[in-house]
């Protein structure tokens, strides 16, 4: 078993459900810890954020998970992640607090070099963002 934090499209009810992927690969459901943060900046890539490590930037929200380590090669396709293989998102190791409690937790961040001219998600919440940015686009578009 291992953690993972998860700040974007792996989250419960996005589109890359960490609980459905499990279930597609008939791998056991994740173990929702709790909610964490990690310091960073957060990205907006369209479809999915990016999360860049800044120990001086602003807090990034997310989920921990205690998953079956046959989740780790599911994520990692989602995630584009191959050994040997440079992609947009990487596999790095952080440290996070949930309920009191220090977990060490794998995560999916992006280096700076890919976030730039992107639009910054200050708030660093994934969800809420994502929310409001698509009512805003039906609303301008009523869709």
């Amino acid at each position: 078993m291992r953690y993972v934090f998860v700040y974007g499209t792996l989250r419960a009810g996005e589109i890359n459900d960490i609980g459905v992927a499990a279930a597609r690969h008939a791998i056991t459901a994740p173990r929702l810890i709790g909610c964490a943060a990690v310091t960073g900046r957060l990205y907006d890539f369209g479809e999915y954020p990016g999360l860049v490590r800044d120990e001086t930037a602003n807090l990034v929200r997310g989920d921990v998970y205690e998953i079956d380590d046959a989740l780790v090669p599911v994520l990692d396709q989602i995630e584009g992640v191959s050994p040997g293989v440079d992609s947009l998102f990487k596999s790095r190791e952080v440290s996070v607090t949930v309920g009191g409690q220090i977990l060490p937790c794998f995560f999916y961040p992006v280096d700076d070099a890919s976030a730039q001219d992107r639009t910054r998600i200050d708030a660093g919440d994934w969800v809420g963002y994502r929310l409001a940015r698509d009512a805003i686009t039906a609303l301008k578009y009523g869709s």
